[in-house]
């Protein structure tokens, strides 16, 4: 019988050839296993297609994985920050073609190319429905889309903390002293961790608050009217800032307006990562009521639907109706919602964001959520964009010319709003901004020149660099059919999705030969 003392070692043991496999293997690993889910759900439905197809692929990707790890033996190299780095850019891109593997077998009349499309759209929480179709899916093909986009949700939660800030990219390039891919002034007992157990201690402290949170919400929305699979689907969703839906969006679901209020609370997470932790300030005030990136946010929430609703109760004075108050109620709500799930890099559209415009007669200019997709959400969480906190960084910058166009002798005085910031934060911030804008530019550019329309490629640029997928059905005059498109424009896509998931800064990084230099 096992003494409590072998035990602990056999423990150690288990952990330790963890800790020598690359983090790409075991990413692929938790896929593998996570494709049993729904090859049991598969299965309870009596779809046994479905569940041989997810049960093969996940046999086979642990077949891989182990054949992989035997291979390397005690050969694996003891990968730093670039190496963690690479693994996450391999996750984006590579990962997503053993991930479309049950869900090219699943469907079965849909090319490769397509379901890898789906899985790079979902594992980047873009949430670009290229099946736009929902019928056409199986229920438990639904459910490894949401799943694959909530693990990529926490990926990225996780990746913030252990990878991300210590080089000073995603955001913290603005707060950090060091350089962009060169360290942070972390704590000093994150500096000297090995990456592999950092990344370990951060899984085990964010990945029960991430599933906790999910599971609220699912039961929240269940509780309001939704189905278990359909409220499952829409909470991994909103957690994940996918917008990966199992009937189409939330109009279709059950919960109705109850249930877009539930939402609506859960989607200011991606607003600020001190909505819930703490583990990546270093500097300044941890109070989420001084926080910049969540008042900025708030400021945003607040401003856009009310600027919205005067524009709609301006065009109905010379129309008259008994329920223009239910109307103008229902406007109001309908933007709010919409337009913290755009911040948000979401894209759920609420039920009566439609309603603004049957009531005034006046479309909502689909520019206004091309530019709140843009901005996005708070650094270090799942939303993508520009982030908070980089415009907050140029909005302070621009006061301050203001100031010195009136005052040219005058002294900066840095108030407690700003600690975060660095002193050169602004310029890094514009640095991005304008990486961003090239990257705008080419990848338009780059679809134009496969046949598509000017203002279909600008908007499905914009949709994908900013990982906001529901864009290309509502920005438009009309949908975007993403299955429509070309080979060569749906891999033009893949690559600006997941340029847009690890940003310009940090696929620039791993070409400087300084940050291998060990």
């Amino acid at each position: 019988m096992a003494t409590p003392r072998h035990k602990s070692r056999k423990d150690q043991r288990s952990r330790g050839v963890l800790r020598r496999l690359p983090l790409f293997l075991l990413l692929m690993a938790i896929g593998a296993l996570a494709m049993w889910i729904p090859a049991v759900h598969a299965l309870v439905l009596d779809d046994h297609k479905t569940s041989r197809s997810f049960f093969y692929a996940g046999i086979l990707g642990l077949i891989l994985v182990v054949l992989i790890g035997l291979s390397m033996g005690n050969r694996v190299p003891r990968y730093s920050m670039p190496g963690q780095l690479t693994s996450l850019l391999a996750s984006f891109a590579a990962l997503p073609a053993f991930l479309a593997l049950p869900v090219y077998e699943a469907i079965g009349n849909t090319s490769f190319l397509n379901a890898y499309f789906d899985m790079v759209s979902a594992i980047t929480t873009t949430g670009a429905d290229i099946f736009n179709d929902p019928n056409r899916l199986p229920p438990s093909v639904h459910l490894w889309r949401a799943m694959v986009g909530w693990l990529g949700g926490l990926l990225m939660w996780i990746a913030a903390s252990a990878i991300l800030a210590p080089l000073s990219l995603g955001g913290f390039e603005v707060t950090a002293r060091g350089e962009p891919g060169r360290g942070t002034d972390t704590p000093l007992q994150m500096q000297i961790a090995d990456p592999r157990r950092k990344l370990i201690a951060v899984t085990q402290t964010l990945a029960p608050l991430y599933a906790g949170l999910t599971l609220v919400l699912w039961i929240l929305l269940i509780v309001t009217g939704d189905s278990a699979l359909v409220g499952l689907g829409h909470a991994m969703s909103v957690m994940a800032t996918s917008g990966i839906s199992t009937v189409g969006g939330v109009p279709n679901g059950g919960s109705g307006l109850a249930g877009e209020m539930v939402m609506f609370l859960f989607m200011f997470f991606a607003l600020s990562r001190l909505t819930f932790s703490t583990d990546t300030v270093t500097s300044g005030d941890s109070r989420l009521d001084r926080d910049p990136e969540f008042r900025i946010g708030l400021l945003i929430i607040v401003s856009v639907p009310l600027l919205l609703f005067l524009r709609h109760w301006i065009a109905t004075f010379e129309v008259a109706s008994t329920d223009n108050l239910s109307d103008a109620l229902r406007s109001l709500w309908g933007a709010s919602f919409t337009v913290l799930s755009f911040l948000s890099t979401t894209g759920f559209e609420s039920a009566d964001w439609e309603t603004a415009r049957q009531w005034s007669g006046l479309d909502t200019p689909g520019i206004i959520l091309l530019g709140l997709s843009v901005i996005g959400g708070g650094v270090a969480t799942t939303a993508g964009g520009v982030k908070l906190l980089r415009v907050y960084a140029l909005y302070l910058n621009g006061l301050r010319e203001m100031e010195r166009l009136v005052h040219p002798s005058s002294v900066s005085n840095e108030g407690i709003g700003n600690r975060r910031l660095q002193r050169d934060g602004a310029f890094v911030a514009w640095v991005f901004f304008m990486m961003f804008a090239l990257s705008l530019a080419l990848i338009t550019t780059s679809l134009a020149a496969v046949g598509a329309e000017f203002e279909e490629a600008l908007i499905l640029t914009i949709a994908m660099l900013s990982t906001t997928g529901p864009l290309t059905e509502i920005a438009g005059t009309t949908p975007i059919q993403l299955i429509e498109q070309t080979a060569t424009a749906k891999l033009i896509l893949c690559f600006a999705m997941v340029l847009g998931r690890l940003e310009t800064l940090a696929i620039i990084a791993l070409m400087t030969p300084n940050l291998w230099r060990s």
